[in-house]
């Protein structure tokens, strides 16, 4: 049964309204939509006439909004970049085009992982392009809004507003070393074997989950890590140890050599398991999304990439 027209909101309004928001005043927001102030603001009221309340707090001189009008603002842009996903796929299915689908993926995540992660998408559809691009992980939300992204993929369980999120794979975990260091010839290590041993990381502890992630997984062995964080973004995690040599970076790369010798890796007598969590907007859909949070129920194609088969689609990750 179709919702009254009472119950559905003008996306153009909508639209309006963000700008509004985030913008330092009215008729700046005016300007940027090529409107005038008078018709921006009787945009707005016709707004909170549609949703029936009021959205901006009028007794005050700048533009401050109500409770009513946080909730609208929170769930927007999510729903206008929804709207907007949907309208470049009609577009294209009516062209017969096939767009590239675009994967941002955080550092943490190699190139490597990402393909085998993007085959079952590959292979449902070896015709759709699909092109991954690495993102820092601050940048993932913001990308999304844009329609610049179509899936994020980073080391998290953290939900995040206004997006939907689900945890469908698991990355075993080893650490790196120079060739020299004194864990390099060890066959494995527990997770005793890092007291004396500082840990690169890519963003302080409570700014990252993957730090986060690994500082815990060093408490729950007993002890309190000592933490370098890396300046350099952007490269392989195994590269860290060439800058700081007595130190040990935690990798999802094989057990062995990399870089013509100069840096080894080493397995866990019991390894972590790092979670790989993808995000998307809400109020969208798409086959190849799809195909890549399902993954596929291969064991040995599991166990040969260090990832474990996904928890299934949908399901919203906590904390």
């Amino acid at each position: 049964m179709p919702l009254p027209e009472t119950e559905l909101l003008d996306t153009r309004r909508l639209h309006q309204f963000v700008v509004a928001v985030e913008s330092d005043t009215l008729s700046a927001a005016a300007a940027r939509l090529f409107l005038t102030q008078q018709a921006l603001s009787a945009s707005i009221r016709q707004l909170e006439r549609d949703v029936g309340v009021p959205l901006f707090d009028r007794r005050r001189r700048k533009l401050h909004l109500t409770d009513a009008g946080n909730a609208l603002f929170s769930g927007a842009k999510s729903l206008l970049a929804g709207n907007h996903a949907l309208l470049t796929q009609v577009r294209e299915t009516a062209k017969g085009e096939s767009k590239p689908f675009v994967v941002g993926h955080s550092p943490a995540i190699s190139g490597d992982e990402v393909y085998r992660l993007i085959t079952p998408a590959i292979d449902l559809m070896p015709h759709q392009p699909i092109t991954a691009r690495q993102v820092f992980p601050g940048q993932l939300r913001d990308l999304l809004f844009a329609n610049e992204i179509d899936v994020a993929l980073r080391r998290g369980v953290e939900s995040s507003a206004n997006l939907v999120s689900a945890v469908f794979a698991y990355h075993e975990l080893r650490i790196a070393v120079v060739a020299d260091h004194p864990l390099a010839h060890r066959n494995s290590v527990s997770v005793l074997d890092l007291i004396d041993t500082p840990i690169v990381v890519w963003a302080p502890e409570r700014r990252s989950f993957y730090t986060d992630f690994l500082v815990s997984f060093c408490r729950r062995g007993g002890f309190e890590p000592t933490l370098i964080v890396n300046p350099v973004q952007g490269t392989p995690p195994a590269t860290a140890v060439a800058r700081f040599p007595e130190a040990c970076a935690f990798v999802t790369d094989p057990p062995g050599d990399l870089h013509g010798g100069s840096v080894r890796v080493v397995s866990f007598d019991d390894p972590p398991l790092a979670p790989v969590q993808a995000l998307w907007l809400p109020y969208t859909h798409s086959p190849v999304r799809d195909a890549i949070v399902r993954g596929r129920p291969d064991s040995d194609w599991a166990r040969g990439s260090g990832t474990r088969p996904g928890a299934g689609p949908a399901s919203r990750a906590r904390p």
